[in-house]
């Protein structure tokens, strides 16, 4: 099987040649990792993933024409089955807020190593969540941006160890292999999560499971 065929499809945006050079020069030779397209901008973006077709859209947030925002909201609502994982410079909390309200999968600072850029895209694709050091920081620095009314109680054993092994960024395969239950089961447990604690993205769930000792930053 050949690279194109079994790795994972890439379409990188940023409005700056010399990010989109560098990182495409670092992947190329990645085994599991393909570029297929690049953008400078959201809109370009989006026009370009609905021929492509790529698995993850590495994408930055302040470019002209349309931002990292509004392009996150549109392929969360035109192409859901892309994984965005933004790649920015910016550690404002705002920033990473609405972004993974919007419908991000993970977030990841320029200064991040090119092992860690690896590692987010990877995790990404499997469905998990990807919070850099610092973006985790700046996530969790403020508490009025999320609901914590909801009590540890609310949640089974079962279910508080399924939120633990999600906020740790664990795809659905690995932690039904850890827990011992199936992948079906684990969906459920999810939905149940979600459906008890009134969050709706992974970045709600991940701050309660932090604030709640369920997990730490690194």
């Amino acid at each position: 099987m050949s690279k194109a065929e079994s790795s994972i499809r890439l379409l990188l945006v940023d409005d700056h040649p010399l990010v989109i050079d560098g990182i495409s020069a670092r992947l190329k030779n990645e085994p599991n990792l393909n570029v297929i397209g690049t953008a400078n901008n959201g809109k370009d973006a989006l026009q370009q993933a609905r021929q492509i077709n790529p698995d993850v859209v590495l994408m930055d947030v302040t470019m002209p024409i349309m931002g990292g925002v509004e392009a996150t909201h549109l392929f969360k609502t035109e192409l859901p089955d892309i994984k965005i994982l933004i790649f920015s410079m910016h550690d404002d909390h705002e920033y990473i807020v609405k972004l993974m309200k919007a419908g991000a999968y993970g977030y990841l600072l320029k200064d991040a190593s090119s092992d860690e850029l690896i590692k987010a895209i990877e995790a990404v694709h499997q469905g998990s969540t990807y919070f850099s050091a610092g973006a985790s920081q700046s996530l969790f620095r403020n508490q009025a941006e999320i609901d914590l009314t909801a009590k540890p109680s609310v949640l089974t054993n079962r279910e508080e160890a399924v939120l633990k092994q999600i906020a740790d960024g664990q795809c659905n395969k690995n932690f039904a292999r850890a827990l011992d239950i199936s992948v079906r089961t684990v969906e459920t447990h999810r939905i149940n999560i979600k459906h008890k604690l009134n969050f709706s993205t992974a970045a709600g769930l991940t701050r309660y499971a932090l604030e709640h000792n369920l997990i730490k930053l690194s």
